[in-house]
């Protein structure tokens, strides 16, 4: 597990590096246009700048989502360097700024590909784009009442996870593991994020079938391999043996797990993740982790700039296009140590080559609201 030290000690260095690659030549969020035109008479572009948002690149799986759009980049026979970076590093202020920047510099031509960083933060970064005249395609994060149909063609679509059943059943195999009794501990994302709120629910809903398990803590780690050990090792210092087993909200996070256990010369607690990184997959495969859940995130950092792109350009109208294909779910893998190196050499080793023409062919169903 020495590459999860490694990952510990890199982060900060590596945080700084890519805060300086995020500046595109632009000084503050210049005006935006007074009169943009309507979402019903939208624009169509021939070469709009395409352009992922996002937290960073020193995440392995964020990381994986941009190597999709520039997958879908090079796709339109161009470098992958066609694509333009917004690294926001978690924070919806500068992800707001930064949008507004890049729609004064484009004068709306563009299509953008974004996780807003939060699910608030959704609506302002929507109608900047419109008003403005991109096309916008969010990911993971926005509020149940923001819906592209409302938005005519400009709010392209929306892609999330149907993350509470998964979630649940990582949970389970954890308590199972815990023999259906103890206490268990969970670390989450940021606390505002669909996700972080999804995966905790689906704790919450498995342990309605393990009366002999308590919760003893469950704090946010914001998504950090740093702030999960930092957490983890506060949860050793006040509960110590009282922990029997950790439910992890994504795979950073569990890495920064493995090496508070380390730490204190644990190591066979029963952990599980989610996102299904390389990393991840190979300590399932060595049975540091007893489960994660890949949800392709090559395909949905593609397939979200190839919908905002594609709609741009006139290849297809959004308002023609039913409503669950305007906001729907991506694909969810689960991936144990049976299976896991079987899985790695199908999805990993080799990532599969895909039509970003074909928009919905892996996706998993409308999202549906509770």
């Amino acid at each position: 597990m020495s590459f999860i030290k490694k990952f510990v000690e890199s982060e900060t260095i590596s945080r700084r590096n890519f805060l300086l690659a995020s500046a595109y030549g632009v000084s503050g969020a210049a005006a935006m246009r007074m009169f943009g035109p309507s979402p019903l008479m939208a624009a169509i572009y021939s070469d709009p700048t395409i352009a992922w948002s996002y937290r960073n690149r020193t995440n392995p799986y964020w990381n994986e989502i941009v190597s999709g759009g520039e997958a879908f980049v090079e796709s339109l026979g161009k470098s992958k360097d066609f694509l333009t970076h917004l690294i926001n590093e978690g924070s919806s202020e500068k992800s707001l700024a930064d949008v507004k920047a890049l729609l004064a510099k484009t004068n709306g031509e563009l299509a953008l590909a974004i996780d807003t960083n939060d699910a608030p933060n959704a609506r302002p970064v929507v109608e900047a784009c419109v008003d403005a005249g991109a096309y916008v395609s969010t990911l993971w994060n926005k509020t149940n009442d923001l819906h592209p149909w409302d938005f005519g063609d400009n709010y392209v679509s929306h892609m999330s996870w149907s993350d509470e059943g998964p979630a649940e059943q990582t949970a389970r195999i954890v308590l199972e593991a815990m023999g259906g009794k103890g206490g268990v501990v969970h670390l989450g994302g940021i606390a505002s994020n669909n996700p972080a709120i999804e995966r905790l629910n689906g704790l919450k809903n498995a342990l309605k079938d393990y009366p002999d398990v308590e919760l003893l803590d469950a704090q946010p780690a914001d998504w950090d391999t740093q702030k999960a050990n930092q957490v983890m090792s506060a949860f050793l210092t006040r509960y110590g043996d009282e922990i029997t087993g950790v439910h992890c909200a994504n795979d950073t996070i569990a890495y920064g797990v493995l090496e508070a256990l380390r730490a204190e010369g644990i190591e066979d607690m029963p952990v599980t993740a989610y996102d299904g990184n390389p990393q991840a997959v190979q300590l399932v495969a060595d049975r540091k982790l007893l489960a994660t859940v890949f949800t392709n995130p090559h395909w949905g950092g593609g397939i979200t700039a190839a919908l905002a792109y594609y709609a741009a350009t006139g290849f297809f109208k959004p308002s023609e296009e039913p409503n669950e294909h305007r906001e729907f779910n991506g694909p969810t893998i689960f991936v144990t140590p049976e299976d896991a190196l079987e899985f790695k050499a199908n999805y990993l080793d080799s990532v599969p080559t895909y039509d970003w023409q074909d928009f919905w062919g892996p996706s998993n169903g409308p999202i549906v609201y509770k």
